[in-house]
């Protein structure tokens, strides 16, 4: 059994800008048949200009784009106030990765680990930096 792929928007700007690395993890994971999963409002996040971020929106079609739905949006929010972060979209990604028992894939990790020490859940998610 695979453990599943959560990418916080560092990841998808890393693929955007075409980073050769996260490509070849990326590649490495659909050969391996891992889900892949990004919670749309990272997606939100990294978003600008669909006439440039063609190769953004290629990828994304190959990923499980999860909506926020009511129950983690709250999730998330209480995470903030434990973790004393505005940030709801790390929140989140961190809420969606325990609930999945995903690995994170951030360019972010020191964000991401102060919201998981602060989740206080055993397993932790496990971080990976893009």
């Amino acid at each position: 059994m695979n453990i599943p792929y959560l990418y916080d928007a560092g990841a998808l700007i890393a693929i955007d800008n075409d980073d050769r690395r996260m490509w070849a993890r990326h590649s490495l994971a659909l050969e391996d048949g891992r889900d892949i999963h990004v919670p749309s409002v990272v997606v939100s996040q990294a978003w600008r200009d669909s006439r440039r971020q063609v190769r953004l929106g290629k990828f994304l079609a190959g990923c499980d784009v999860v909506p926020v739905g009511h129950e983690t949006a709250k999730a998330a929010g209480i995470l903030c106030g434990k973790a004393g972060t505005a940030d709801v979209v790390d929140a989140t990604v961190v809420v969606m990765a325990a609930t999945l028992g995903a690995i994170i894939w951030t360019s972010d990790p020191d964000d991401i680990h102060a919201l998981v020490d602060a989740q206080d859940i055993k397993p932790a998610p496990v971080v990976r930096t893009v």
